[in-house]
């Protein structure tokens, strides 16, 4: 055999054995994702249960806006709750302004938080945040029992609590909305029904 004949059957050979750790690898891959589900949202036990129905409250939002949170509605209601001082809760605000500029017919935002309403009415301005109803409530932070900031809760039509969680990305975010679409608690809860 001359020279080239040799090169050409090991250069195949080269071939087949990448294209076979190529299949090896993309196999691991499927195995990985499978074993590491996406996690959803931070689910937790304090506060209004998953179902049941949320408190009501009628308040004035810092641009004197009428909200009222935990009645009926025409549509669904997320309450997101942040603080001006809360890096990950500026990182998701564009993710927020998008969700209502895309979902404005089907989704209520509302943002929640308390403290000094100079300090959050720069924030709204600073944030570009005027289309999006703003109050500052203590009594609601705590009767939702938010511990952690950025927290969401997704209220039904019905004021009933559809999905609640600690949302640090916006995979998390939209995990809160899948749940309610896919009438389940949470995504954790879904994942843990498919396996058993």
């Amino acid at each position: 055999m001359d020279t080239l004949t040799i090169s050409v059957v090991l250069l195949w050979l080269a071939v087949i054995a990448l294209g076979v750790m190529l299949w090896a690898l993309s196999r691991q891959v499927g195995v990985l994702f499978e074993r590491v589900a996406p996690m959803g949202a931070l689910v937790t036990d304090a506060g209004p249960a998953v179902g049941s129905a949320s408190p009501v409250f009628a308040l004035r939002g810092i641009q004197s806006e009428v909200v009222d949170v935990g009645a009926a509605s025409e549509r669904p209601m997320l309450l997101f709750f942040l603080s001006p001082t809360c890096p990950v809760c500026k990182k998701l605000i564009p993710v927020l302004k998008a969700l209502q500029r895309d979902e404005r017919r089907r989704l209520a935002i509302v943002l929640a938080s308390d403290g000094e309403q100079a300090e959050h009415l720069r924030f709204v301005r600073e944030q570009g945040l005027e289309s999006m109803p703003y109050v500052l409530s203590t009594e609601l932070g705590m009767s939702y029992r938010v511990s952690r900031l950025p927290y969401a809760v997704l209220l039904d039509a019905r004021g009933v609590v559809a999905s609640k969680g600690l949302v640090n990305s916006r995979e998390q975010l939209d995990s809160l909305l899948n749940a309610h679409d896919m009438s389940t608690p949470s995504i954790q809860h879904y994942l843990g029904g498919k396996a058993a």
